[in-house]
């Protein structure tokens, strides 16, 4: 009888957080086919998932069933998979009590909530699956916090919140930054974030314009680099125009050092340029037809999609 009062008792406050964070829980519909979610961050401003934004005109978003308002695109920031739009009426709906996912911990029950197409409030249950520190995500973002969920977020769930059981929204769910897992965006990230896409429009990051690869140094010419490292970066794509193709770098070159750090990973270029700033110039070399060639790449900020 204690145990069924006890799950009786969760029930119920996972019920009463589900609606109290579900109040400002949209459904975004930006893409053919199928809708994303989002949350009213701030008053008329809401935040989804960058990558379920496909078109960037003529965006709905419905609040409940059988009402939806107009909304334009503010800014988005695909390196952190966040995008902000600005709601034409606020509606009915309200902005959410956050809380922090610092006091988060391995194990603790949550919600991921959505809204579907036709704007009927949903949930995913699960714990929280994993924590670590701060994270760069593939596409060079900074998240302050890698939060990782053992739930389903089934489709139409990126771009919704994670909730706790006080009804507290701790982050931003998406499926756009880890294949094949839920990754939770935390607050304080996500409100860097918007800051400056409202008043910018974007994020200014710089980048390289390579595509690369990791591959294994011949022991001929593992004697000839001072760092000894026995891997490099082939270069498998330049982009025309971009910091490497002005500076010289070819289809083929193999990256072994970039201003002063060895290069083993992809992981070590997105690092480099994360800490980096528009203008830099980094001194970077490379093996080239078997032959050891330094160069400099200054950088610029990476286009807009």
């Amino acid at each position: 009888m204690a145990s069924a009062s006890l799950m009786e008792s969760l029930s119920d406050e996972f019920a009463s957080a589900a609606e109290q964070a579900g109040r400002s829980v949209v459904a975004i519909h930006a893409r053919h086919r199928m809708n994303s979610s989002g949350i009213q961050w701030r008053k008329g401003v809401v935040v989804t998932a960058d990558h379920a934004i496909r078109r960037e005109d003529d965006i709905r978003v419905t609040v409940e069933p059988g009402k939806s308002l107009g909304a334009t695109l503010a800014g988005r920031d695909p390196s952190t998979d966040l995008a902000v739009l600005k709601l034409e009426d606020q509606g009915s709906l309200t902005v959410p009590d956050f809380g922090d996912t610092t006091g988060l911990k391995l194990g603790h029950l949550v919600l991921a909530l959505a809204r579907s197409w036709r704007g009927y409030l949903v949930a995913s249950a699960g714990i929280i699956g994993g924590l670590s520190g701060e994270w760069r995500t593939w596409r060079g973002g900074r998240l302050d916090q890698h939060l990782r969920l053992d739930l389903n977020l089934y489709p139409g769930f990126s771009g919704g919140p994670l909730v706790t059981g006080q009804g507290k929204i701790v982050g931003i769910n998406t499926s756009g930054l880890s294949r094949g897992r839920a990754v939770t965006i935390p607050v304080s990230t996500v409100n860097l974030v918007v800051d400056e896409l409202l008043e910018k429009g974007r994020i200014a990051r710089p980048y390289l314009g390579l595509a690369m690869q990791p591959v294994a140094i011949p022991d001929a010419l593992r004697g000839k680099l001072k760092s000894g490292t026995g891997t490099g970066l082939l270069v498998v794509h330049v982009e025309p125009g971009s910091p490497a193709d002005k500076a010289g770098v070819l289809l083929g070159d193999v990256l072994t050092e970039l201003h002063g750090k060895t290069l083993e990973e992809m992981e070590n270029v997105q690092e480099l340029l994360g800490s980096a700033r528009i203008g830099e110039s980094l001194a970077t070399k490379l093996i080239r037809g078997g032959s050891l060639v330094q160069l400099s790449i200054t950088l610029s900020e990476r286009p807009a999609r």
